[in-house]
């Protein structure tokens, strides 16, 4: 039997408090682990077996920008604001390219390759979308305008035609197999920010190709999972797939989106319980949680309270408790048969806050679900 619940009652929230805890930690890893440099870049990941930074990855920063909003708003530290600032800052005058109205994949360029990706601009978008709500410093929204722009002129009308194009070419990159490298239904998270950018501007033409990208998402995203039989590869397609359901949200109110959130939450949970002992990655852990209590929160489907409850454990497992500064605070990536793999993550870190606080509001019966507060 499912076990459901409503947020308890607000004389019980005393006992909710410590997951603070893990949040404050993970503030303290995005601020004095290194992971973000002076310019305010952002590193793809920290390699705990060889003490080495990944590249800098734009789309990690731009998810940065909106984790260290989010904290600033949680925690109330101006560092962490500052920080934000510093990462939107790198983001719109040393990522952008002014003579490729662009923003380039990693910086320096990976391997020699110059790539820019249309998922990365969306999140790179609404990342200074979300300083933006709280700063409204004209720069930032003109930078997730010319983003947005970029997504629309670079890879092909809605639905998208391609997922990554070479610099300064702009030809499209052929799928190699890999989804990151395929157009697919997952994009629907990146279109967001069209609609972000509507809602904010005032601008509806803005909101037509999201919601032509959703049209052609919900036709093609059954065959995104059934398409992959290698387990740990379909464990990173849920993750993608994670984005499909998100890019949704905003839609939920419609019989269509409402029946594929439904569908896929339990296409995801399903997927998820039989691939983790053998590997599983955090980041599907708190997609799926936060999943959960949207599709709770706005009258989609009720809430599975132990499975929640399973989910923020399995969240929870995954930050370093560590005498290292450069791990505390921080989240791996994920495990192989139960060992924890050596990346500790910043896109990782950014998901497991924010799923593990929105499951705390939601114990205290104060959780909102904010479309543009989710990262």
């Amino acid at each position: 039997m499912i076990e459901t619940a409503e947020p308890r009652p607000a004389q019980r929230r005393a006992r909710l408090l410590p997951p603070l805890r893990a949040t404050l930690a993970a503030a303290r890893w995005f601020l004095y682990s290194d992971i973000q440099d002076e310019r305010g870049a952002v590193a793809r990941y920290y390699r705990t077996d060889t003490a080495q930074l990944a590249p800098v990855s734009t789309e990690l920063t731009g998810y940065t920008v909106a984790a260290l909003v989010y904290l600033y708003q949680r925690i109330q530290d101006p560092a962490c604001l500052e920080a934000a600032r510093r990462a939107a800052r790198f983001l719109t005058r040393t990522a952008w390219d002014p003579a490729l109205q662009t923003i380039p994949f990693e910086l320096p360029d990976c391997d020699g390759a110059r790539l820019a990706y249309f998922f990365d601009l969306g999140i790179i978008a609404r990342g200074l979308l979300s300083l933006w709500r709280v700063t409204g410093e004209r720069e930032l929204l003109d930078a997730a305008g010319a983003a947005a722009r970029s997504m629309l002129s670079d890879f092909g009308n809605p639905p998208v035609q391609h997922a990554a194009i070479a610099l300064p070419s702009r030809a499209p990159i052929v799928p190699d197999g890999r989804w990151s490298r395929s157009p697919g239904c997952y994009q629907l998270k990146a279109a967001l920010a069209w609609l972000e950018l509507a809602e904010i501007t005032g601008d509806a033409a803005l909101a037509r190709p999201y919601d032509e990208f959703l049209a052609a998402a919900l036709e093609d995203h059954a065959g995104f999972l059934t398409s992959e039989s290698c387990s740990e590869r379909l464990m990173d397609r849920l993750h993608a797939y994670c984005y499909f359901l998100e890019g949704l949200l905003p839609r939920a109110d419609r019989p269509e989106c409402a029946a594929a959130l439904g569908s896929g939450l339990a296409s995801v949970q399903e997927r998820l319980d039989d691939i983790a002992p053998a590997f599983e990655r955090a980041d599907v852990w708190a997609q799926i949680l936060r999943l959960r209590l949207y599709c709770a929160a706005l009258g989609v489907a009720p809430l599975d309270l132990s499975r929640a409850r399973h989910e923020a454990a399995r969240v929870r497992s995954f930050q370093y408790r560590s005498p290292d500064p450069r791990l505390r605070g921080g989240y791996c990536f994920g495990k192989r048969q139960g060992k924890r793999l050596p990346f500790a993550n910043p896109a990782t870190t950014v998901f497991a806050t924010q799923a593990l606080e929105q499951w705390r509001d939601y114990r205290r019966g104060v959780f909102k679900p904010s479309i543009s507060e989710l990262i």
